[in-house]
C-alpha cells in the first residue's frame, strides 16, 4: 500500500460493512483504518494521520451525530478533518442535522461502494482546493472574540451583547460567523463561504449562503439595507467590515 495514499477512517458498528468498504477503497488505492465506535475512532485518530472520516449515524453509545459535533468542537485537534456521514434510509433530518454539525457530505444507505469512493474523492478535492491561508475558524485558543458591539463565545457558541444578553446561534450561523471572524476585512465569495461552511460547491441556483447571511445579520441587528458589519460587495461576495480581537482571560468576566 502506498504510504502517501489518502488515509480513510471508516466508523461503523457493522463489521461486515466496515470490511466491505475498506476492501473496496483499498483496491482503489486508498489506505483504510476501521473503527466500531467512538472509542475506537478516538484511538485511531491518535495513532494515525487521517485525511477523511466516513462516519455512520446509527451506532450504539455515542451516535455519529454526537461524534461529529465533538470532532467539530472548538479546540479539537481534528476540527478540520473532512467528515462524510452515512445516513440510514435517506432520512432528511439526519442529513440536515449532520450538515448543521459540520459534516462535509452525506450518503444515504443503501449505496454502492463506487458511489462512496466518488464522494470521498470529491470532498477531498474541494477541501484541498481552498487557499492555504483560508481557514474555517478563528485560532483554537480564542475563547472569546470581540467585534463591533458583540462578543462571540466560541465554547458555548453564542453571542453576547453589550448589555450582557445572550443571543443563541444555530450551528450554521455559528460556522458562518466563525468564517467571517477568521477573515475580517476580507471579501469572501459565495463559493468560498459555501465550501467553508457546508463543505460543498455552490450550485448556480443555490441561495443558501445569502439566506444564512441574512439570518446572521438579523441576529446581530445589522440592517440589510445599510449593513455596517457584514457588507455586501456587489458581484464578489461579503465582507466583515469590523475589527476582530481576542478577549484576554481577565476581561471575560466583565459585561
Amino acid at each position: 500500500m502506498n504510504p502517501s495514499a489518502d488515509h480513510i477512517l471508516i466508523v461503523d458498528d457493522d463489521r461486515d460493512i466496515r470490511q466491505l468498504l475498506a476492501d473496496y477503497l483499498e483496491k482503489q488505492g486508498l489506505r483504510c483504518t476501521t473503527a466500531a465506535d467512538g472509542r475506537e475512532m478516538k484511538s485511531a485518530l491518535e495513532q494515525h494521520r487521517i485525511d477523511l472520516i466516513v462516519l455512520d449515524v446509527m451506532m450504539p453509545g455515542d451516535d455519529g451525530l454526537t461524534l461529529c459535533r465533538n470532532l467539530r468542537a472548538s479546540g479539537s485537534a481534528h476540527a478540520g478533518t473532512p467528515i462524510l456521514m452515512l445516513t440510514a434510509r435517506g432520512e432528511d433530518m439526519d442529513r440536515i442535522i449532520g450538515l448543521e454539525m459540520g459534516a462535509d457530505d452525506y450518503l444515504a444507505k443503501p449505496f454502492v461502494p463506487r458511489e462512496l469512493f466518488a464522494r470521498i474523492r470529491a470532498v477531498l478535492r474541494r477541501t484541498r482546493a481552498l487557499p492555504p491561508n483560508l481557514d474555517a475558524a478563528p485560532p483554537a485558543n480564542a475563547r472569546e472574540l470581540r467585534f463591533a458591539q458583540w462578543r462571540l463565545d466560541t465554547v458555548n457558541r453564542h453571542l453576547v451583547a453589550e448589555d450582557g444578553s445572550v443571543v443563541a446561534l444555530s450551528g450554521a450561523e455559528y460556522r458562518m460567523l466563525s468564517v467571517f471572524l477568521a477573515h475580517p476585512q476580507r471579501v469572501l465569495s459565495r463559493d468560498q463561504l459555501m465550501e467553508l461552511t457546508q463543505g460543498r460547491e455552490a450550485d448556480v441556483f443555490d441561495r443558501s449562503i445569502d439566506l444564512l447571511v441574512s439570518r446572521l445579520r438579523q441576529r446581530i441587528g445589522d440592517n440589510a439595507r445599510e449593513s455596517m458589519i457584514i457588507k455586501t460587495v456587489r458581484n464578489e461576495g461579503y465582507v466583515l467590515a469590523a475589527d476582530v480581537s481576542v478577549i484576554a482571560p481577565e476581561e471575560r468576566s466583565r459585561p
